[in-house]
C-alpha cells in the first residue's frame, strides 16, 4: 500500500475547502431579500455591493481562494511528477493550507484587515513562488 505524501493530502483538503467555501455565500443570498427589481439571484446574481457585507466577503474569499489554488495545485502535482517533494515542499504546502483557512475565516467573519488581509494573502503567494521554485530546482 502506497502512502500519500502530506502535500498531495494538503492539496486533496484544499479542493475540499474549495468546494465547500461557496456555501457561506449561498446561504447569505438564500437569506437576503433582493432589493425591488432585482432578478433572481441564483438565476442571475445581483450587484454583490447591495447584499450584507459577509456575503460578499464570502464570495471574495471563495475567489480568492481559486486564484492561488490552481497555481498551487498545478506545482504540487509537476513536483510530484518530478519527484521532487523535500522538507521544503512540505511545510510550504502545511503553511500555505493554514494561510489559505486563516484568509477565508478572516475574510468572512470580516475580522482580518488592513494590512493583515492582503498579507495573509501575499503569504499565499509566496507559498506559490516556493512551490514553482521546487519546480525548477528538482532533481
Amino acid at each position: 500500500m502506497q502512502t500519500l505524501p502530506t502535500e498531495l493530502g494538503i492539496l486533496a483538503c484544499l479542493s475540499i475547502l474549495a468546494a465547500l467555501l461557496w456555501i457561506p455565500y449561498i446561504v447569505g443570498i438564500s437569506k437576503t431579500t433582493a432589493p425591488d427589481g432585482a432578478p433572481d439571484p441564483f438565476d442571475r446574481p445581483y450587484d454583490l455591493y447591495a447584499l450584507p457585507a459577509w456575503v460578499h466577503r464570502a464570495h471574495r474569499a471563495h475567489l480568492n481562494l481559486l486564484e492561488q489554488l490552481l497555481p498551487f495545485a498545478v506545482l504540487v502535482l509537476i513536483v510530484d511528477r518530478l519527484d521532487g517533494f523535500s522538507a521544503l515542499t512540505y511545510w510550504t504546502a502545511i503553511a500555505f493550507f493554514w494561510i489559505r483557512i486563516i484568509h477565508a475565516v478572516g475574510m468572512i467573519s470580516g475580522r482580518l484587515k488592513m494590512p493583515l488581509r492582503p498579507l495573509i494573502f501575499n503569504l499565499g503567494v509566496l507559498c506559490v513562488l516556493v512551490m514553482g521554485f521546487a519546480v525548477i530546482t528538482a532533481p
